[in-house]
């Protein structure tokens, strides 16, 4: 071990996760891994354990589901109080920084007393991850998907049973998209390697995968429904897929076709089941499959991969340097490829001019998760 590596491993908590995917071929070597299926497979049960449920159609909670909720109520309190700086750059406010790290403080304190020692700093480091990158002050599916892992460490645990499984969606999930939300829209995160219009969303690709769940066996909803306002209206409060649409109506201008032309062409889908099984696909494809997204995925004990070929030193260069930077000093954000650094930086849709605030929010309440996302209140921008 070279003197570097073990000042390095000094320097880092016992524990934490790190990087290890650097080339298409670690990429491929994960990816038939029995880790990477399990990873499938626990999205694919939360995918399942919501069909035809609408939101509020929860499970009694355990005391793990009412824990998580906590936690979520705790990171929003935060946010709360942690006001954005007063600044006109559209590129991220720079008081996510000191978001950041409390809701970190937050968490690790939090599961202090949940989990044995060993596991304390990996499952924390999944979470802070879920909420952004503290550096770039970004977004995107990458991060989303941290907190897929949040939950698939504490399921590796053996915190969950069968039947939490449905309320992890309609409660933890559903409310860590309300928290998401409020910090992008709080702190204008920018979107993390957008495709601009020719990504489901900005932020976020989950949401659209278990809302069509909730909706495969509905009797009158069909894809093409999503275009009239009366039923987004009526029925976004039940189903996250409706509520996600609707969402997207509001903080931008004009029309699906405009805005959100792949969504726009997904309501052209003769069933809510074949709109599953093609997101399904799309997510393994264009979000698992992604050497930019997945050079950033983090292993440790519980996630556990040792056949990657990035350097361990390099790695944890990265992890002290909290974010992404190439040699050169230039910072590459979740969605750019890990050698290739300047990517334009895209502002969010939630900087100064469009931000008017929100109502109370359904954080406030203790079923948070059954609340709905309703409470934005956000003017919208031109499309061009």
């Amino acid at each position: 071990m070279s003197s570097n590596l073990e000042i390095l491993e000094k320097k880092l908590p016992n524990g934490v996760p790190i990087r290890k995917i650097l080339t298409k071929q670690d990429l491929d070597k994960f990816r038939a891994s029995p880790i990477f299926q399990q990873i499938l497979n626990f999205i694919l049960k939360l995918n399942s354990s919501v069909e035809g449920c609408k939101t509020s159609e929860v499970n009694p909670k355990s005391e793990i589901i009412i824990k998580l909720a906590t936690l979520l109520k705790n990171v929003y309190h935060i946010n709360q109080l942690v006001k954005p700086s007063n600044t006109d750059t559209r590129f991220g406010n720079p008081s996510y920084k000191i978001f950041y790290d409390k809701a970190h403080e937050e968490v690790t304190a939090f599961f202090s007393d949940i989990v044995e020692p060993k596991y304390l700093v990996e499952v924390s480091k999944y979470f802070s991850e879920s909420l952004g990158n503290r550096k770039r002050i970004d977004y995107g599916t990458g991060h989303e998907l941290n907190f897929i892992l949040f939950l698939f460490c504490l399921d590796k645990l053996n915190f969950f049973t069968e039947q939490d499984y449905k309320n992890l969606v309609l409660i933890v999930f559903y409310g860590y998209i309300y928290l998401m939300r409020k910090i992008q829209t709080s702190y204008w995160l920018e979107p993390a390697g957008s495709q601009g219009v020719w990504g489901l969303d900005d932020y976020h690709f989950l949401p659209f995968l278990f809302g069509s769940s909730q909706i495969v066996t509905h009797k009158h909803l069909k894809p093409k429904s999503i275009h009239s306002k009366e039923v987004l209206d009526e029925y976004s409060k039940d189903y996250l897929y409706l509520d996600m649409v609707q969402h997207l109506s509001t903080i931008k201008s004009g029309s699906l076709k405009w805005h959100s032309p792949m969504i726009d062409d997904i309501s052209g889908a003769k069933s809510w089941q074949k709109v599953n099984n093609g997101l399904f696909k799309m997510y393994s494809i264009e979000i698992l499959n992604k050497l930019p997204i997945m050079q950033h995925f983090l292993f440790g004990s519980i996630i556990h991969f040792d056949e990657g070929s990035l350097p361990t030193e390099m790695a944890l260069e990265i992890e002290l340097d909290v974010g992404e930077e190439c040699k050169t000093g230039h910072v590459y954000a979740m969605g750019q490829e890990f050698p290739v650094c300047c990517g334009i930086r895209i502002p969010s849709v939630f900087a100064s001019p469009s931000y008017t605030g929100y109502e109370k929010s359904p954080l406030d309440n203790s079923d948070f998760g059954t609340a709905g996302l309703q409470n934005l209140h956000i003017r919208t921008l031109p499309f061009d």
